[in-house]
This record gives structure tokens, sequence and C-alpha cells, in this order.
């Protein structure tokens, strides 16, 4: 008998070219392996290095803006955060917080302070806020705990009388 052509191949499922755990090419491409393109052009890139940093520090010196942001960002990395010379009242519970956010807001209307700074202060006030009040509630915990102990010990030794 002839094989028909058009026999019917067993169903694969929607976008799946090769059996399910079973890949076209098995052995692939080894962890780690890197594009030959790209290691073809760091060698030349490595190779002349020396030249081009010296031709893009010429270019900046003679006008080039282009040249001299490239040069610029590889002399100096960018500012990300800087530290702010901020007076802020001391914080020692929940009703101080109000001055130190006062304190901030103005500091960043008058533009000493930029408005993502203030921001993080104020994150800042309030977690030491919080902390605060954890630790004002732990002591307040702590007096109720012992007064209620002092009041078992006494109880048990006025029914024991």
């Amino acid at each position: 008998m002839a094989v028909s052509s058009l026999q019917k191949q067993p169903a694969r499922g929607p976008g799946r070219p090769f059996e399910k755990g079973r890949s076209g090419n098995p052995a692939g491409r080894p962890r780690g392996a890197r594009n030959k393109a790209t290691l073809a052009a760091e060698a030349l890139f490595d190779s002349e290095a020396e030249a081009l940093s010296r031709k893009a520090v010429e270019l900046a010196l003679g006008g080039s803006e282009g040249a001299l942001r490239l040069c610029l960002d590889r002399i100096i990395a960018p500012r990300r955060e800087r530290p702010i010379q901020l007076a802020v009242p001391p914080i020692r519970s929940a009703s101080d917080i109000a001055s130190a956010m006062g304190a901030i807001v103005k500091a960043a209307a008058q533009g000493t302070i930029t408005p993502d700074e203030a921001f993080k202060l104020s994150q800042m006030v309030d977690t030491f806020v919080r902390a605060i009040d954890t630790s004002d509630f732990d002591k307040r915990l702590q007096k109720l705990e012992n007064a209620g102990a002092e009041e078992s010990a006494n109880a048990v030794g006025w029914y024991g009388r």
C-alpha cells in the first residue's frame, strides 16, 4: 500500500512545535555560553579602548556636547541621593510630629529639599512616631500586667487568711 502524504500527524497542541518536555535541540547551548558576535565586538573594543577613550576626550574638549556628557558620565557617577542638612525639632512623642512635619514641608516649599526627599523624610518621621507609640504601648502593658499580678497576689493573700 502507498503511504499517503496527507496522513494525519499527531496533534501537539497550539503553539507547541515539539512534544512536551522534549526540545528540538536537546544538547542546546551550554549554560553561560556567550554570543560569538558579542565576544568578537568585546575583543575589538578591548584592543582599541585606549584610542577610543582618547578620541572621546578630544571631541569633548573640542566642544562636542555628546562626547562631553559621555566623558562626565564615566568620570562622575550619577548622583542618586545626597545628604540633607535640615533642622527638624526633636520627636519624643506623637504630639511632636506636627512641628517636625512643618519643618519638612517648609524646606520643600523653599526648595531646600526636593519633594521626593520631603516624602522620604516624612516616612522616616512616621516610622519614628510608630516606634515611640509601640514603646509607649509596651510600657503601659507592662505596668498593667505588673498591677494585675500584684492584685492577684493580694487577692490570694486576702482569701487565705
